[in-house]
């Protein structure tokens, strides 16, 4: 699995946007964010039950994320098609502000090394890659255990202070100065 401090693999798929089919599909690929920090967090399988919770909560956040000049993107091994016709049929995803990148032919889970042996899907992995495409945040949990976007956000939060941040540290408190 590809960690801290090694770049993000290069990439280029088709994400689900929009619930139109007219503009429901882009290409988005690893140079379509220039100088963004991204978060990147994948999800084992459409229309399953942990999943949804954790895609709308990260959506919820899309505009912090925003703010912070970080561009929020989500992931499966699902074709786009997939993706819109579970944003179509989901009340909660109608209106998700962030694209569903299809890892259909699993290179991107494969090349970062989070395609579960068992499963053969995605893990539910999160990347904090910053604008030079160097990751530096990764959190994965076991695929029935959904994840914490606001701790995503505070570890975001502490890798843009380029400080010393201790344990529990939150925007606006103080950093380790020695």
């Amino acid at each position: 699995m590809l960690g801290v401090g090694q770049k993000f693999p290069e990439y280029k798929v088709t994400a689900t946007v929009s619930n139109d089919i007219k503009t429901a599909f882009q290409e988005i690929g690893s140079d379509s964010h220039p100088g963004k920090w991204k978060v990147l967090f994948f999800w084992p399988k459409d229309f399953t039950f942990v999943c949804p919770t954790e895609i709308v909560a990260f959506g919820k956040l899309n505009k912090d994320f925003a703010d912070r000049d970080a561009v929020l993107m989500g992931a499966s091994i699902d074709s786009e098609f997939v993706h819109l016709a579970w944003r179509q049929n989901h009340a909660d995803l109608k209106d998700l502000p962030i694209p569903m990148l299809a890892d259909v032919k699993r290179e991107l889970s494969s090349a970062l090394g989070i395609i579960d042996p068992g499963a053969g899907v995605s893990q539910r992995a999160v990347y904090i890659v910053d604008p030079e495409n160097v990751i530096r945040f990764v959190m994965v949990t076991d695929l029935s255990v959904g994840r914490n976007s606001t701790e995503v956000l505070r570890v975001l939060d502490a890798l843009q202070t380029d400080e010393l941040c201790p344990c529990n540290w939150n925007k606006g408190q103080e950093t380790i100065h020695v």
